[in-house]
């Protein structure tokens, strides 16, 4: 792919491939630096300490968009969304930093956040990441399951797992399984997950919303790419779907194509008729789905304009449930979020009061 790249863009070097700043993509500079905190590895509360004491002014819990668009310098904050993410201006730089180099921080925009956050499995539970590297949506998924229960990654490409295997070790994910496989292999029938009740999917898409993608497409892709994604995507969508034992599943993209996301939910819906229902997932999220078919507003779009994020879809279906309030009926909160009294009404999530124990990094 990579030699591909530099013979379409005719050059010989792979710092050639590299945008200047003044030609990045519009959007791309408003994009503020999200650090998503591990919490296999640390808290919240001694990161922030951490980079206080690097010079850094923490500036508190942010309650608007505009907050984290006004950040500047060695200025942060804490995401008005998500507990875990803290928010620091657009060019800063952590490649080098103590925290990320041991796997304390991981570097993941809010958008791809989402999925994991909104599948919210329950610690204990047995979770399959369909289409998985490079995996910072698993070890999301892991933190979130404080690894307790079983991830079952999936992934075609040996290199890509390689890679995956050692970013998820560095990170403290312990409760994994790689598999070099292609996930429409995979027999839901098998034994093996029975248990399996979330599924996140985050298929090969158009990579549209990708505000800082080098290079960047010269051009949208045509009418015939895109139907050919939509076909595979609505092909592994409704695979997962024949899980068994699945009550929840989150499906993301990071397109902005119409055809890759509010369609794709759409037919597979249809495919599966009442057996799943679109969840109204994060109610107080601003951005929703396309009005492409009734209800399609449950779903969550991101941009770089209206959520300062990369661009971005997410629907949540969910099926197989029992009796009372389920996140279907209720507010949509995911499982981890109901077990939490400090997230509150559509999921306007407080940060945690955790114990002061210090988990410095030597």
């Amino acid at each position: 792919e990579l030699a591909r790249l530099k013979v379409q863009q005719k050059v010989s070097r792979n710092e050639d491939l590299l945008v200047p700043a003044q030609t990045a993509s519009p959007g791309a500079s408003q994009v503020p630096r999200y650090v998503r905190v591990n919490t296999l590895k640390t808290s919240v509360d001694d990161v922030i300490d951490f980079f206080k004491r690097q010079g850094y002014s923490y500036l508190g819990k942010a309650s608007s968009v505009e907050e984290l668009r006004a950040l500047s310098g060695k200025k942060f904050l804490l995401d008005l969304h998500l507990p875990e993410l803290l928010v620091f201006p657009s060019q800063t730089d952590f490649h080098n930093n103590l925290l990320y180099t041991s796997g304390h921080i991981i570097l993941q925009d809010k958008a791809s956040c989402l999925p994991a956050f909104l599948l919210g499995p329950a610690a204990g539970s047995h979770v399959i990441d369909a289409c998985a590297a490079p995996g910072n949506k698993t070890s999301h998924l892991a933190a979130i399951l404080k690894n307790k229960g079983q991830i079952f990654a999936f992934d075609v490409d040996t290199k890509r797992l390689a890679t995956m295997n050692t970013m998820l070790m560095r990170a403290g994910v312990t409760s994994f399984q790689l598999a070099q496989q292609d996930f429409l292999t995979v027999d839901p029938r098998d034994p093996k997950y029975s248990k399996v009740t979330y599924i996140l999917l985050d298929p090969s898409c158009s990579g549209s919303g990708m505000v800082n993608r080098v290079p960047r497409e010269e051009a949208a892709p045509s009418a015939e790419r895109l139907e050919a994604l939509a076909g595979f995507q609505r092909k592994v969508l409704s695979h997962a779907l024949r899980f068994p034992a699945l009550r929840r599943l989150v499906y993301s993209t990071c397109s902005l194509h119409q055809e890759e996301n509010e369609e794709v939910v759409h037919a597979v819906l249809q495919e599966w008729d009442s057996t799943f229902r679109l969840v109204n997932a994060f109610p107080s999220w601003p951005c929703r789905g396309l009005a492409a078919f009734p209800g399609a507003e449950s779903c969550l779009r991101a941009s770089p304009a209206d959520t300062l994020t990369h661009g971005f879809f997410v629907a949540g279906l969910g099926g197989h449930w029992g009796g009372g309030c389920s996140l279907l009926t209720c507010s949509s909160l995911p499982a981890a979020a109901e077990e939490n009294s400090q997230h509150g009404e559509g999921m306007e999530v407080a940060p945690k009061k955790r114990k002061r124990k210090k988990q410095w990094v030597k």
